[in-house]
């Protein structure tokens, strides 16, 4: 009775050991696709990233291409609206002359000036820019007291070496003209604190003729004083400028 259980158990254990390598090779192929479901998903994802970085950048070039074409059209419309002034031409072509001063003279706003190193009176300083085409200057502009008190920092020697310009009251105290007897701009009067005093110690006619400078600058650009016509200064002569055709005749 005891023989057939034991035949019995021996089958089973065969059967057992038949199922073994079934189960290890079904194991391996599970593993295999599992491997390969991954590989398989991994290149998707990267096909994916790809594809975005592409779209990104195409989307990318197309908001500048975009960008770039609305400014090409605000520039044209721009331009068409407001035409830019035609160009200009060489002078030989256009027949505009170029302004320019003779040797000495320097140029600043149309206008020639040359600052005399000679110290003579007012009235005799005068005559001198009179024989050189000029007069003494007018100072019609702020920019023009800019140009002068800057060049008169490079030329004074010392405190009292001022520059006799256009001014004076001499025909009536207090009421300054120009040379060519326009009234003074008070406006555009740059005297200095105090001035004019029409200082009568050492003139008793007074000061009655208007010169300019300050050693070292003057930053509010205050730097006319009136001064008696008679005491010698240097000066600043004036004349428009000419244009070049007209120099060398």
């Amino acid at each position: 009775m005891m023989i057939r259980p034991q035949r019995y158990t021996e089958g089973e254990a065969a059967a057992s050991q038949q199922e073994k390598p079934n189960r290890g090779w079904k194991l391996a192929s599970e593993r295999v696709a599992l491997l390969v479901l991954c590989l398989l998903l991994a290149a998707a994802l990267f096909v994916i990233y790809r594809f975005s970085l592409v779209f990104l950048e195409s989307h990318h070039t197309f908001q500048t291409l975009k960008e770039e074409n609305e400014a090409l059209r605000k520039n044209l419309s721009e331009k068409t609206t407001h035409p830019p002034p035609a160009c200009r031409l060489p002078d030989q072509v256009t027949n505009e002359p170029v302004l320019e001063c003779e040797d000495s003279w320097e140029q600043h706003g149309g206008k020639c000036y040359y600052f005399s190193t000679m110290k003579y009176s007012w009235t005799k300083s005068r005559l001198e820019c009179g024989r050189k085409g000029g007069d003494l200057v007018k100072i019609n502009s702020r920019e023009d007291q800019i140009f002068l008190e800057a060049r008169l920092r490079e030329k004074m020697e010392e405190y009292d070496d001022r520059f006799w310009i256009g001014l004076t009251d001499s025909e009536e105290e207090g009421r300054w003209l120009w040379v060519d007897r326009s009234p003074l701009d008070t406006s555009l009067s740059f005297w200095s604190l105090n001035e004019p005093d029409n200082w009568r110690r050492n003139n008793p006619a007074g000061e009655d003729c208007g010169r300019m400078g300050q050693k070292g600058g003057a930053g509010d650009l205050r730097c006319w004083f009136d001064m008696s016509c008679d005491k010698p200064h240097k000066s600043i002569c004036e004349k428009a400028a000419k244009p070049r055709w007209a120099l060398s005749v």
